[in-house]
């Protein structure tokens, strides 16, 4: 080999091209004959359509002893129809490529479908067969209800859906349905038959009172066409609009454990009741709750996880449970995480410290702009599917909100400054009206907890 120097030579390095304009797709809205109103989105690319169904069948409805019949029908929506039985249904749905899934929540019972664009057509007359005609056969009812059932004891086992139920439990008078477990309880469940599915469905599954969302790759779909010879055969009775109760909440300051003997980690969960997203403080309140545990890099991490080691992770964030169309909804305003059981009295110390001084010294612009830089930055990627479209879209129905809400949601945020995100993470979380939820073992953390003062402690079994 020459011992001459060898030369090499190097393609240039890519440069960014500059950033095209984005913002949240629109959507197409439209009413079908028999009420059913279609949210279309057409999303170049994506050959994998998405469909939301929302359904008006809120828990609240629920009748009376059998809290998750709302779920039961759900799952069973899926279970056999009048032309096909449970099994044939699951392998038309596979013949597709197609996952249909269902669940019920506070607002109403969703059902989502992601299918390729090819087999649309055939996809949704599966879908519409089981919003039209679902069987709900006994053995495929009872089969769901002691599947429920199997679950309940693996749910009350997990540190973090204990806590979850606590809170609940604790913030809404035990009256109002969303102090009860989403899904039911054991005995709840238990009672449950096909028919109180099939009255449940009855009275709350028709096509006025739904909406569908439709996002993908819709060239050369005549969608007008598929969805009559579809949905279109869909009937049901006309509703008027379904009263919304008011929501109700306890944030007195105070704290419950649950007590888990022997273990190893403390679960919490600090939470209260704040304004959903009808309300004008929301961006700021996105903002300032991002800034306080949005990311590895926020105010709780750095010191609870980087600085004292306590935790994985503490996060903080808004999630709404309801909404109304007057704007009087809800949302559940909570820190939450798990920390070593030792150190379970200085981490709540520390982490009453991080609320104080966010409270006296407020947020640093540079919080601020990484905030935003983060949240509308990432915007693109985070839609880039259609499901995620299609998931937005349906919560703006679900909260009542106007089909550009997203979109402007965006704009708001990159509005908020320092001083206003200041503002919303401070009333979100005031130190003196947070109910704090324990998971752990009671003996040991017992009293370092009281003695930090943060509220009456009690402490409960199970």
């Amino acid at each position: 080999m020459s011992d001459a120097a060898v030369t090499m030579t190097y393609h240039p390095q890519p440069t960014a091209g500059a950033p095209r304009p984005w913002a949240f797709p629109a959507p197409d809205r439209g009413t079908l004959d028999n009420g059913l109103t279609v949210l279309r989105c057409h999303r170049p690319g994506q050959q994998v359509v998405a469909v939301e169904i929302l359904l008006d069948a809120p828990l609240n409805a629920e009748p009376e002893g059998i809290d998750g019949v709302a779920t039961i029908m759900a799952r069973a929506l899926s279970e056999g129809t009048d032309k096909h039985t449970a099994e044939e249904f699951a392998a038309e749905l596979e013949r597709c490529g197609a996952t249909l899934d269902a669940h019920a929540d506070h607002p109403g019972v969703r059902v989502s479908l992601e299918v390729p664009v090819s087999r649309l057509p055939k996809a949704l007359g599966l879908l519409s067969d089981a919003l039209r005609a679902p069987a709900f056969a006994d053995s495929e009812v009872e089969r769901l209800v002691r599947n429920r059932l199997d679950e309940i004891p693996h749910e009350t086992a997990n540190p973090a859906r204990r806590a979850a139920k606590e809170l609940s439990k604790e913030l809404f008078p035990a009256t109002a349905r969303m102090s009860r477990p989403r899904q039911g309880t054991e005995e709840t469940v238990a009672r449950i038959d096909s028919a109180a599915v099939r009255a449940f469905y009855e009275a709350h599954v028709r096509p006025a009172t739904a909406t569908a969302v439709i996002v993908g790759d819709l060239t050369g779909v005549d969608l007008d066409a598929v969805l009559a010879e579809t949905f279109g055969g869909w009937k049901g009775d006309s509703a008027t609009p379904r009263p919304v109760p008011p929501i109700t909440a306890d944030d007195t300051g105070r704290v419950v454990i649950v007590d888990r003997p022997g273990a190893v980690q403390t679960q919490l969960l600090i939470g209260r009741i704040g304004p959903d997203r009808h309300d004008r403080v929301w961006p700021a309140q996105v903002l300032g709750a991002y800034c306080l545990g949005g990311t590895l890099t926020s105010r709780l991490d750095r010191v609870l996880r980087e600085e004292k080691g306590y935790t994985y992770g503490v996060r903080a964030f808004g999630q709404v449970l309801r909404s109304a169309p007057d704007g009087s909804g809800a949302a559940m305003l909570a820190i939450s995480g798990s920390v070593d059981t030792p150190n379970t009295g200085p981490a709540l110390d520390d982490l009453w410290k991080v609320l104080r001084t966010l409270a006296a010294e407020g947020l640093t612009d540079a919080e601020r702009d990484v905030a935003v830089q983060n949240l509308v930055g990432v915007a693109p990627l985070k839609f880039e599917m259609a499901a995620s479209v299609a998931g937005t879209l349906a919560d703006q129905v679900e909260q009542f909100l106007p089909d550009d809400y997203q979109a402007q949601l965006y704009v708001r945020l990159a509005e908020t400054g320092t001083v206003e995100a200041t503002a919303a993470a401070v009333s979100a979380f005031p130190v003196d009206r947070l109910v704090t939820v324990l998971v752990g073992d009671a003996s040991q953390i017992e009293e370092p907890v009281r003695a930090l003062g943060i509220g009456e402690v009690t402490v409960v079994t199970g």
